[in-house]
């Protein structure tokens, strides 16, 4: 493996995909720590710290996703999540609205169209969502349950009238630009923009995470204070980390192998077909569109919700946004329905088992024991509405484990996260679909791969985006890759001093 990311150097055209890819994410992260002018972030942090059980989940999962972008009061507050809402938007519209339906199938030109609306929808959400959220923060004690304003200060400490109209600006224009970023991933970079986007949010968290882990079991040097979890916890947790990882890779790389016979045909003086090959039908086909578009879905009424009961003092909108957040029936019924959907939905848009068929039936394969033709596509079409089933049962458990662990055994959320859950469903995900894209480059140039047994095989977290545009000159690249690395090492460089001066 360890020669695997050597060679992946070697490659010129790799080498500059990986490094423009790195380059782009470190920009997503530095506008998630810009403040906004005239926030206050400290008393917001003060608060979600002193926070736990069902008090922390408000807004936390969206925290999340926006890699602690929220709690900064930071330029990309609102993150990718507004594109991704609208995305969902015309993916569900393409299935139901004939004229969009014509523009998906009409080719390139059809898909930038419809890429085009779904940019003018993101910067209308982005709009509205962005006003409610500055609308909200203006009162925190409605938004936020127990949050005092005496206690814990003002979060926006400037004029309100200016303050709206500039905070909506600037967060709209840091979603457009992370849009643009993880299209300039997808199109020059490795791997899918969007998901990576997300990933490296989540994965943001990982090192508090790991401290506050560390916290949780081990109590502080001579004192008599025992660590919260214990030995058998502590125990149990690392083998459901595990077990989870190993799920999660098993049924995302998962698939079922329907057999396919090939019919002898006399071509000239040769003798052609009579191969038995294989039909790869995988369990979890949509991969980790399904949750994505779920948490989407819940996050956006809720955020909605809950913004304008706390703007314009509604309590029974704030009391429904609430039984959308974790803990309650509302939000484990919702989310496992939403799943199901979204699992059935991705698959039936994307699998076409007629056309299947008639490819089989053109070239004289057939699966042994079903008739060609309709029968084929029958056949198949059942056999994809179980596998998908099982996949969307298992999304859904892995999805609430983590609720699991911080209600029943009393683990931080913070911890929890990182047990199953949306959040590792897509990092594992979104982490395989780049190495599979890595592992093409290496094969092509007759290197050994991260897997010399049982290679990687296909898959995307988004099949309309799986092509590339070409990479750009690694001298280009150097000049993205130079100024940044300054700065993140300067980053350090204050960080350290400011650490160890104290």
């Amino acid at each position: 493996m360890f020669s695997a990311f050597t060679n992946s150097l070697k490659i010129p055209e790799l080498r500059s995909r990986i490094f423009y890819t790195l380059s782009l994410l470190f920009v997503a992260r530095v506008g998630a720590h810009i403040p906004l002018p005239g926030i206050n972030p400290l008393p917001l942090q003060q608060f979600f710290s002193q926070q736990s059980g069902s008090g922390s989940a408000v807004l936390g999962l969206y925290n999340m996703f926006t890699g602690g972008a929220l709690l900064q009061g930071a330029l990309f507050a609102l993150n990718i999540m507004p594109y991704i809402s609208a995305s969902i938007i015309f993916q569900l519209m393409t299935a139901v609205v004939p004229a969009l339906s014509r523009l998906q199938q009409e080719g390139d030109v059809g898909r930038q169209k419809l890429t085009q609306y779904t940019r003018y929808a993101t910067l209308l959400i982005c709009l509205v969502q962005g006003t409610l959220l500055i609308l909200a923060l203006e009162n925190p004690a409605k938004l936020f349950q127990g949050y005092d304003v005496n206690t814990y200060g003002a979060i926006v400490v400037v004029s309100k009238t200016s303050f709206l109209v500039t905070s909506v600006i600037l967060m709209t224009a840091g979603t457009m630009l992370l849009m643009w970023l993880g299209e300039q991933i997808t199109q020059r970079g490795i791997g899918n923009g969007v998901s990576l986007l997300i990933t490296i949010n989540i994965l943001s968290g990982l090192p508090p995470a790991a401290a506050a882990t560390y916290h949780f079991f081990v109590h502080p040097i001579g004192t008599t204070q025992q660590g919260v979890g214990g030995l058998p916890l502590a125990v149990l947790m690392v083998g459901l980390f595990l077990a989870v990882i190993m799920g999660i890779i098993m049924v995302v790389q998962g698939q079922r192998k329907i057999p396919v016979q090939y019919a002898k045909r006399v071509v000239g003086n040769k003798v052609m077909g009579g191969q038995s090959s294989f039909l790869p039908l995988k369990v979890n086909y949509s991969g980790v569109m399904p949750v994505i578009f779920a948490v989407a879905i819940l996050m956006f009424p809720q955020q909605i919700f809950s913004q304008v009961g706390a703007a314009f003092n509604l309590k029974f909108l704030r009391d429904f946004a609430e039984n959308l957040l974790p803990g309650r029936w509302l939000y484990y019924t919702a989310y496992a329905t939403l799943i199901l959907f979204f699992s059935y939905f991705w698959v039936s848009v994307m699998f076409k088992p007629i056309q299947i068929a008639d490819d089989l039936k053109k070239y004289g394969g057939y699966i042994p024991g079903v008739r060609p033709g309709e029968p084929t596509a029958q056949f198949l079409d059942f056999i994809m509405t179980r596998l998908t089933l099982a996949g969307a049962i298992f999304l859904t458990i892995i999805a609430i484990v983590p609720d699991a662990l911080s209600f029943r055994l009393g683990v931080p959320r913070q911890i929890a996260h990182f047990f199953g859950g949306t959040g590792m469903l897509i990092t594992v995900g979104v982490i395989l679909d780049t190495m599979r894209q890595v592992e093409t480059f290496l094969l092509q140039r007759h290197y050994d791969g991260f897997l010399k047994k049982g290679r990687i095989r296909a898959r995307s977290a988004n099949p309309q985006q799986s092509t590339t545009g070409d990479a750009l000159a690694m001298d280009a690249v150097m000049k993205i890759v130079w100024p940044l690395l300054g700065m993140f090492l300067l980053g350090i460089t204050i960080w350290a001093f400011r650490t160890f001066s104290k």
